[in-house]
């Protein structure tokens, strides 16, 4: 596990900036780590500390819970405040965020079993692919058929009870140099384009509306998986087939009631929630209009942020120890504009600031997903190599912080929007057929093309 020093030094790789919210969380999650060393009876005492942060759009409050989840492959869902609603309003239900959390947790946990098995499923596979390309189904002629309701049809009588005769030592020594072969070649990828027939399973998803109400049903799961899955033939590629298999084989070696029961007890343990825009949830100070659901949205989310337990499909699930992280730009109303209970259940408040030039010029170069490393890497697959000069970068960033501080201020995700109309004439003349030339992008440039002398009401263009 790392120390909150190193976590802070793996946050510094993708965001810039915010060095206070970066501890904060960093010792929050480390605090997971010290918890989970304590004695159980000490250790059911402890519960973690909820964290609030406010700070305009664009700064790095999402970026920051996003990267921390993924620093410890923690189970992360963000969620809007503003989709819920109160009882008899029309939103989505507060409990969806708990259900969406051990989803989360349940691909994680399957992911990491997936891996596991991975070298097994794929020599699984490729046998199956070499029975494909040599029409060999000898393994499906002693296979029980099945009725209906997919159980096996035990009696057979006459004809139908006798068994296929042996191969003699020829046929086998034969069958087996084709597959020799075959296996010979797949290896080599010389089959790839080959096509064959492959049986899969259709998946039977809940309809739109039923998933739009948060209502995920699988008729099989209720069932107790008696009905049969519907199966079809697909003709495809020899990749594509080794894909299905591969993802076939892998569902066979794994079990789903263990990857569930540890994916339940991650979401309880080690989950994180991402609450967004909580402010737009805050009545400011008035008592009547649409404030009444805001503050019934409040009353449904404490329960969940206090802990209790909600209901899934996969069992009853705790909300006790789940790390519960809001942020809002607070504007208008305030934190302390929210009732008194949930502010009490978010004792940590960090307030980020906004970005200056000096910000705007790092998050161009210095995170490892640089704004100015993805236009580069993009425009280089159609034969175009961009270089910035430092004039340039000084010139965007400029551009960025002053269009903010004189419209609307939507942050860093304004550096993408400047350099899309930076980058228009070039991104749409590349086409890839001309050998690799170097563009130099320099100040003059971008003066020209973003006419940085306009007034402050020519910037609204740069508004998403």
């Amino acid at each position: 596990m790392l120390t909150p020093k190193q976590i802070v030094e793996q946050l510094d790789r993708f965001i810039v900036g915010q060095d206070e919210a970066k501890r904060q969380v960093a010792i929050a999650l480390r605090n997971r780590y010290r918890r989970s060393k304590l004695s159980p009876e000490l250790r059911e005492e402890i519960t973690p500390k909820n964290i609030i942060m406010m700070g305009p759009t664009g700064v790095g409050k999402t970026e920051i819970a996003r990267r921390l989840a993924k620093l410890v492959e923690a189970p992360f869902v963000k969620v809007e405040a503003t989709k819920f609603t109160e009882v008899g309003y029309v939103g989505r239900d507060v409990d969806s965020m708990v259900r969406d959390l051990v989803e989360a947790s349940i691909r994680l946990c399957k992911q990491r079993e997936l891996e596991r098995v991975r070298f097994m499923a794929e020599a699984a596979a490729e046998q199956r692919l070499v029975d494909l390309l040599l029409n060999d189904d000898s393994g499906k002629k002693h296979g029980a058929r099945h009725n209906i309701f997919g159980l096996p049809i035990l009696l057979a009588s006459g004809e139908n009870a006798q068994k296929e005769p042996e191969p003699s030592e020829e046929e086998k020594q034969s069958r087996k140099q084709k597959r020799e072969s075959v296996k010979e070649s797949l290896a080599k990828g010389e089959l790839e384009n080959e096509m064959v027939t492959v049986e899969v399973s259709e998946s039977a998803n809940g309809s739109d509306a039923m998933l739009a109400m948060g209502i995920d049903l699988d008729l099989n799961e209720m069932f107790g998986g008696m009905l049969p899955k519907k199966k079809k033939q697909r003709k495809v590629p020899v990749s594509e087939a080794r894909r299905i298999l591969i993802a076939e084989e892998s569902d066979k070696l794994i079990d789903m009631d263990e990857v569930t029961r540890t994916a339940v007890e991650r979401a309880e343990q080690d989950g994180i929630i991402f609450i967004d825009e909580i402010d737009k949830i805050a009545a400011a100070g008035m008592t009547g209009g649409p404030d009444v659901s805001r503050e019934g949205v409040q009353r449904d989310i404490l329960p969940i942020v206090e802990g209790s337990t909600v209901n899934t499909k996969y069992g009853p699930v705790k909300t006790d120890y789940m790390l519960f992280i809001a942020a809002g730009a607070f504007h208008v109303a305030k934190v302390s504009d929210l009732i008194p209970e949930l502010q009490g259940r978010f004792p940590i408040r960090v307030r980020l600031s906004a970005l200056t030039a000096d910000d705007y010029e790092r998050i161009l170069t210095q995170p490892e997903n640089a704004v100015i490393k993805q236009y580069t890497a993009l425009l280089e697959t159609d034969n175009i190599k961009l270089t910035f000069d430092e004039g340039a970068k000084r010139a965007i960033a400029e551009a960025a912080f002053n269009a903010n501080e004189t419209t609307e201020n939507i942050g860093a995700r304004r550096l993408h929007t400047i350099i899309e109309n930076l980058l228009d004439d070039i991104s749409f003349n590349a086409g890839g057929e001309y050998p690799m030339t170097e563009v130099l992008i320099d100040k003059t440039y971008v003066e020209s093309h973003l006419d940085l002398a306009k007034t402050a009401e020519d910037l609204h263009k740069y508004i998403i």
